[in-house]
């Protein structure tokens, strides 16, 4: 990487000329830095807002999960049966699958060669278990911090192969060239927040032959959320690139703190805690599950099942399954306005409606795990301490003892599905731009648990592959860059000008509009989607975001972060009510993470209004076996199309051939 200075529109820019940048500190982005190194492509740099400021180092659950290929145990796998499975959540592409579960084992090794502790037995196998929407024990876990734990060794090995990394740079666009298929991205624009000021306004120019886009989920645009304070997101640069993403409207949500937030999965869950809410002043303490479940065996073992049941599924919640749950919890806090919390110190108690709680009651799966672990107990937070006592520790690091208080709990959005479209070495539609980690899309509606994580290492890997060996030109010259890029840089410098005004004040439009996007998407965009009201906000967030192109103004150069991710964050969530307005507009029904009301649907249990009934969406619907592709045309409107669903390869894997492919350089090559 080198370093020199530009003149554009009469300012000079410093500007940093290298191969490939890499935006944003998650594993997935240090993965791509770190891969791009050992494929032999060592001119790459990262820029990050807040290093280690992610969901990667700050988000986890009771042992969160690394999903893979099993390699353990007596049960039968094989990449091709991940891919059918990953691929069968619906709205996944096939080849993706395939790439996903193929690339598992090189990636999870990857990572405990760089040290992270994956337990294994005395014999050397790295024991699995089953994770929600996992038909196998592909599941396993370094603790509740596995992710932090990835970081962590991502960041020394960056540190060891001495990467560039520039803290503190708010990318706040990217820069393209050429129009159509031939588009390229060709570099981008950060604020430097820890020298802003003078003529320059704090831009930090970077002329890139590839961008690595690694920066996360939108995490800001919910009001009830665990994604951690720091994620918050940046869709807003890639569509105002013109790139185009799909199955936006594929969220996952669940029960998380809200002191603390963590998702309350796992043996937060199976260790069958106490629910009960109180007015918002705490007083009125009920048991409000009590109020709809037919007896205490089937509370308890659903309580026991939200643990690897955890992300709402709305299949889930017929029959007293362990979704009603979450469909409970939100009619107490959203609907009647009062708090939830789970209580670790007390059994669920009958409190004179049901029986009181007995380990007899459970099911035969809730019984035998807790059984052989251990946990038959007389108090949840004995069984916690028991099965998972890091789970224990974690809280009281946060000032929390699940020993004396209770936890106070709400559903909130945890993770997008879907995000920008790549192909099978994760480029986009937009050339050398490749989306890595949750900002890349490749999950499809329901998606086993620590998918994710698995995802963000195998994809960040083939994109550094396809990089190193395909794109690995140097980057053009200064001049050139400006003729390219000038237009592009003069455009965003005008308006950060513009938005600058002393008489602005320190609250101003911003505030006001990022409560209002959060307020927005909790209510109608969440795991709730009432059409109605869909359609009624979608529109409005259009006008939000016209509105704070017209009137966003900031006090200083030091608040321009603050005012581009607020126009980052209204545009995407515009973005994402038009994806989810054209799934339920069109008659979609309930499926993945969330539910869309059908008076003509069925109630999911008795003492609930009419208001919930709901229908589940079937295979033969519009929508089956297609994914919604959305993005922004040069004219900044919308552009919608339903694409078929590609089906897992039927690759012979004959060896003879892929050897003489590999002697001929033509395995990393442009999709057929």
């Amino acid at each position: 990487m080198t370093k020199s200075r530009v003149r554009i529109g009469g300012v000079s820019f410093p500007l940093y000329s290298l191969n490939t940048l890499v935006i944003g500190s998650g594993a997935a982005g240090l993965n791509a830095a770190v891969r791009l190194q050992a494929e032999g492509q060592p001119d790459v740099a990262i820029i990050t807002d807040h290093f280690g400021g992610g969901t990667s180092r700050n988000a986890g659950s009771d042992k969160q999960t690394y999903y893979k290929l099993s390699l353990a145990g007596p049960l039968p796998d094989s990449p091709l049966e991940m891919a059918r499975d990953l691929a069968a959540s619906g709205g996944m592409h096939g080849d993706i699958a395939l790439c996903e579960a193929q690339g598992s084992v090189e990636a999870f090794f990857r990572l405990v060669e760089l040290g992270v502790p994956f337990p294994e037995d005395k014999y050397g196998a790295f024991v699995g278990y089953k994770t929600d929407n996992d038909p196998r024990q592909r599941a396993t876990s370094a603790g509740p911090l596995t992710s932090r734990l990835m970081f962590e060794a991502l960041a020394r090995e960056v540190r060891r192969r001495r990467i560039p990394v520039l803290d503190r740079h708010e990318a706040i666009a990217l820069l393209t060239a050429g129009n159509g298929p031939a588009k390229r991205v060709v570099g981008a624009i950060a604020l430097d927040t820890r020298k802003p000021g003078g003529r320059s306004l704090g831009f930090v120019l970077f002329n890139a032959v590839n961008v690595v886009l690694a920066t996360g989920g939108p995490g800001g645009m919910y009001a009830s959320s665990v994604y951690p304070e720091g994620q918050t997101g940046s869709h807003g640069l890639a569509f105002s690139a013109g790139a185009t993403a799909h199955n936006l409207s594929e969220s996952q949500f669940g029960l998380a703190s809200v002191e603390f937030r963590w998702n309350l999965s796992g043996t937060y869950q199976q260790t069958i805690p106490r629910y009960f809410s109180t007015g918002r002043g705490g007083g009125d303490e009920r048991e409000f599950l009590n109020d709809y479940f037919p007896d205490m065996g089937t509370l308890a073992t659903a309580i026991f099942l939200k643990g690897y049941e955890w992300p709402f599924d709305p299949a889930r919640a017929m029959d007293y399954g362990s979704s009603l749950i979450d469909i409970l919890v939100y009619e107490e806090t959203v609907v009647r306005g009062r708090r939830v919390f789970l209580d670790y110190r007390r059994d669920p108690s009958g409190a004179g409606k049901l029986a009181e709680f007995d380990f007899g009651l459970l099911g035969v799966e809730a019984r035998t795990y807790l059984e052989r672990s251990g946990a038959l107990l007389p108090t949840p937070i004995a069984r916690l301490r028991k099965m998972n006592l890091p789970a224990v520790e974690l809280f009281k690091r946060h000032g929390i003892d699940l020993g004396r208080r209770p936890l106070e709990a709400a559903v909130s959005a945890q993770h997008n599905n879907g995000g920008f479209k790549g192909g099978i070495w994760w480029e986009s539609d937009v050339r050398h731009l490749f989306p890595v980690g949750e900002v890349c899309g490749t999950h499809g509606v329901r998606r086993p648990g620590g998918s994710a994580l698995n995802a963000g290492q195998v994809g960040s890997a083939r994109a550094a592959r396809w990089i190193a060996r395909r794109y690995a030109d140097m980057p053009p010259s200064a001049a050139r860059f400006v003729r390219l890029a000038g237009s592009g840089v003069g455009e965003k410098f005008a308006m950060a000008a513009a938005l600058i005004e002393k008489r602005a004040g320190t609250r101003g439009l911003a505030p006001e509009a990022l409560a209002e996007i959060r307020q927005r998407m909790s209510a109608c965009a969440a795991h709730v989607r009432n059409p109605l009201d869909v359609a009624r906000e979608a529109p409005r967030a259009w006008l939000l975001l016209e509105r704070l192109r017209r009137e966003l103004r900031v006090p200083s150069v030091r608040a321009l972060p603050r005012a581009f991710k607020v126009l980052d964050l209204a545009l995407t969530h515009a973005v994402y009510l038009e994806a989810i307005l054209e799934y339920v507009g069109r008659g979609g029904k309930s499926r993945g993470s969330y539910l869309v009301p059908d008076p003509a649907g069925r109630l999911p249990c008795p003492g609930l209004g009419p208001a919930w009934a709901f229908s589940l969406a079937a295979p033969e619907d519009f929508a089956g076996g297609k994914v919604l592709e959305i993005g922004l045309d040069s004219a900044g409107n919308i552009r919608k199309e339903w694409v078929g669903v590609r089906p897992v390869p039927s690759a012979d894997g004959w060896f003879e051939t892929v050897w003489n492919d590999s002697l001929r350089d033509r395995i990393v090559r442009e999709e057929e």
